[in-house]
């Protein structure tokens, strides 16, 4: 249920240079390192000698005065280095006019206002309007802007009563992924006293009448715990509006199973709380309902088990509906009557080719999104399953949204590519006509751009897809050309196409940029994610590999030319294959990693890992972990690519511990004259949340460092 992804990005001009960055009279061998103190702690695990030199870097830097002085040391190297890469300022300045364009979230209606976030371009964070009416003045409601000097404090989520008068939002302060929760009056712009803390992986829900809502938290940590202790016995709660949190009403919890997560969501028509309880990342749910109307009867176990995806899509009545993957690898949908459970449940939407990637009841109708090769496709169905149309898209890229309730005839949704930022549609669900909502002003034109898939070969023989984006300028040339090649592969989380600045100045320099769809994530349903998961996650590395291999192979990249790219479990990736193929990378950025492999567990949110990773006190995952694991497979006297690592101080996903360990261990080998450096963001997270000056520091830097290993030349 709770996923890790990141995405980052760079640069400006016309045609590559095939020419090494280092002719361009730049010195961009390895610095001189800040000094590690490496200890003597060594673990023995199944016979196996473990040594763990730089344990001590695991402790907070927040509160650890040793850790703190190694990141400033660490900083000022990595900084000085960055500073003299070349057309790192041109980067920087055309990443910035990319990114100054207006952008809109998608459109919530409730009670005749329409909620939805803006940005005016540069805004560290979007701001939250309202409208009274679909064309009525836009009137500001929160500006997370003013909340922190340093914009890094964002507004996470938010929820409307149903009459629209009173608004649930949660904050979110310097990329942490816990949430305070408060309310504001909507015709006011009033916030109440209600304020809700320790919350954390949770859905927010009012009760239909809007006399409270729903939450789920986690028990306070002890003093200094915070950003790193284990996350155990989630409860949700009822807030009465006007009470204090101390008085919340505990609704659900499992006390002799503290490993288990649970997210709250009232049904459609308000009389039934959907409890949702997950172990771990896998799409393995139990569901029990919970009779609002009759709060001392016992909950409706309504899917035992813990063996398969069921996903709530809406209720009418007795009816409920949801997508589930039992019997359906690739997905389908289907219904039961509550009033008699016993009689099990009816297929709607039967398991096709393509993998369903989600389901909408708005307007009377079940508006389904399917992954064709990764690329979005909608389809309208009736709700007996009989095919109503599709949904037409401008092309390659990703459709989401389609949010509302049952009885509302109209929904909204957005459509983004590698080469078009996201257009908002307002769809009538009646009609089945889309008009465009928001469309942005770019600094570019899109048809500059091609947008392609490829597909590859695997070790195994496994077909791979790929997307590859490049200037039409570069693909009709035929030349070779830098590329950044990007992928993830886990925990069932499909790359998709969307629109990124960083990565579009890349292309505009002429380098290409490309997506591996590896095993591991959710691109093809069950199948395809299990293939590259616990004793499986072998393929996800040799796929990756592969796809280098393939673009080297086909011309679209020279040998010294390519660079790789992945964060948090693609982190991992890139920690991985560039212990494997060291030689086949010019250059790699391993961001909010996931590098220790043997103590991921150990840290907040990583025990929910072990559905994709298995359990290092297991000896046969443990063996399969230790065989891949970045920091305890660095190849000492190997050429190695130049490593920039990056991470922030604020990361309670991944802790920065992970990145801190394996940068050590980088720059105690010898692993040939380009760096191993680390970048170690303050006041930020593992990625959400992050304001736009921070993101637009970031992957200038990132992308800068790339250019000078792959030959890429950012001048103008």
């Amino acid at each position: 249920m709770f996923r890790n992804s990141l995405l980052a990005g760079a640069a400006s001009v016309l045609v590559a240079s095939a020419a090494p960055a280092i002719a361009q009279g730049q010195d961009l061998t390895a610095p001189e390192y800040p000094e590690t103190r490496a200890g003597d702690v060594v673990d023995t695990q199944f016979g196996v000698d473990v040594a763990d030199p730089y344990r001590w870097l695991e402790n907070d830097v927040r509160v650890d005065e040793d850790v703190a002085d190694w990141v400033e040391r660490q900083n000022a190297v990595t900084n000085a280095f960055l500073a003299q890469l070349p057309g790192r300022e041109a980067l920087k300045e055309r990443i910035t006019q990319l990114t100054d364009y207006e952008r809109f979230g998608l459109p919530t209606s409730k009670g005749g206002h329409y909620f939805y976030t803006r940005n005016d371009g540069l805004q560290n964070q979007s701001v939250l309007y309202v409208r009274d009416g679909l064309d009525g003045e836009p009137r500001e409601l929160i500006d997370p802007n003013e909340w922190a000097d340093d914009g890094a404090t964002a507004l996470a989520d938010y929820a409307i009563t149903d009459d629209g008068s009173k608004l649930l939002y949660a904050i979110q302060d310097g990329g942490s992924d816990w949430r305070t929760v408060k309310v504001m009056d909507v015709a006011t712009g009033a916030v109440l006293e209600d304020t809700v803390e320790w919350v954390k992986f949770s859905n927010l829900d009012w009760a239909k009448d809007g006399s409270g809502f729903y939450y789920s938290r986690f028990p306070a940590t002890g003093e200094g715990e915070t950003f790193q202790a284990l996350n155990t016995n989630q409860q949700v709660y009822f807030h009465k509006l006007g009470t204090e949190q101390g008085e919340d009403r505990l609704i659900y919890e499992t006390p002799d199973q503290p490993e288990l997560n649970h997210t709250a969501q009232v049904s459609d028509d308000g009389r039934w709380l959907v409890v949702t309880s997950s172990s771990g990342t896998d799409e393995r749910y139990e569901i029990n309902l919970i009779d609002l109307e009759r709060p001392e009867a016992e909950p409706l176990l309504l899917v035992p088990g813990f063996d398969h995806d069921y996903t709530f899509v809406g209720n009418l009545g007795q009816k409920f509906f949801f997508t589930t993957n039992d019997g359906a690898p690739l997905m389908k949908v289907v219904s039961i009557d509550i009033a008699a459970p016993q009689q099990g449940w009816t297929t709607v939407i039967p398991e096709r080719e393509e993998t369903l990637g989600g389901v909408s009841l708005v307007g009377r109708k079940l508006i389904a999104s399917y992954l064709v090769d990764a690329k979005s496709k909608i389809e309208v169905f009736g709700l007996d399953g009989t095919p109503q149309g599709e949904v037409a898209l401008p092309g390659i890229g990703s459709a989401g949204g389609f949010g509302g309730d049952p009885d509302e005839t109209e929904t909204f949704y957005s459509f983004s590519s590698y080469n078009r930022p996201t257009t908002v549609y307002r769809y009538d669900v009646a009609s089945g006509e889309s008009t465009v909502w928001a469309q942005p002003e770019v600094a570019f034109d899109p048809d500059d751009f091609v947008v392609e898939q490829k597909f590859y070969t695997s070790k195994d023989g496994t077909r791979v897809p790929m997307f590859l984006v490049r200037s039409r300028e570069v693909a009709e040339s035929g030349e070779a050309a830098p590329t950044l090649l990007y992928g993830y592969g886990g925990f069932n989380v499909s790359l998709t196409p969307g629109f990124s600045p960083s990565r579009l100045a890349w292309i505009e320099a002429g380098g290409a940029y490309a997506v591996a769809n590896i095993r591991g994530g959710g691109e093809y349903g069950k199948a395809w994610h299990d293939a590259g998961r616990l004793d499986n996650k072998q393929n996800v590395f040799d796929d990756f590999i592969a796809a280098g291999e393939y673009l080297i192979d086909q011309g679209i990249t020279p040998e010294d030319g390519l660079a790789i790219q992945g964060g948090s479990n693609g982190g991992l990736l890139v920690g991985a294959v560039a212990n494997q193929r060291p030689d086949l990378f010019a250059a790699g950025n391993a961001a909010v990693g996931v590098m220790d492999m043997l103590r991921f567990n150990q840290f907040t949110a990583g025990r929910y890992w072990v559905d994709d990773y298995g359990y290092p006190d297991r000896e046969e995952d443990f063996r399969t972990l230790l065989a891949y694991s970045p920091y305890h497979n660095v190849r000492d006297g190997e050429d190695y690519p130049a490593l920039l690592v990056t991470t922030a101080d604020t990361d309670d996903r991944v802790v920065p511990g992970h990145s801190f360990k394996y940068t050590a261990a980088l720059q105690a080998a010898d692993l040939g004259e380009r760096p191993q450096l680390i970048r170690i963001e303050t006041r930020a997270g593992h990625g959400s949340g992050k304001p736009t000056d921070k993101a637009i520091e970031e992957a200038s830097d990132i992308l800068a460092f790339l250019a000078a290993f792959t030959g890429l030349d950012l001048s103008e």
